[in-house]
């Protein structure tokens, strides 16, 4: 079985920094795709960030100039640099991974961006 873990989330006040990870575990041999997604005020999940096999990128408009994804394949981790963050950006933050076809998706972290 794959497992998806986030970590990282925590409170933080408007304009500071923060740093998710995601690591993914089980039966693998390699990861292909991953993103970051978030689900606000129970709203849908939406996409926030995604990096490809090879670190193609993308962003949501949100995100841009201010997020950065990044991956370490050989610790099968996946990154995102949250920077300037706003209290818009206050969200449950979920980790996707690209296994062998099937994708898989953590629990979840929570960020909070209040004053």
């Amino acid at each position: 079985q794959v497992q998806v873990v986030e970590s990282g989330g925590d409170l933080v006040q408007p304009g500071g920094s923060l740093r998710l990870s995601c690591v993914v575990s089980g039966t693998i041999f390699s990861i292909g795709s991953m993103a970051w997604y978030r689900q606000i005020g129970g709203q849908e999940r939406e996409l926030v960030a995604a990096i490809g096999l090879l670190g193609d990128t993308n962003y949501a408009d949100s995100a841009k100039g201010r997020f950065t994804i990044s991956r370490d394949n050989a610790k099968n981790t996946v990154y995102l640099q949250m920077n300037n963050l706003k209290p818009e950006d206050t969200a449950l933050y979920y980790c996707e991974a690209g296994v062998r076809g099937y994708y898989y998706w953590g629990q979840g972290t929570h960020v909070t961006i209040s004053s």
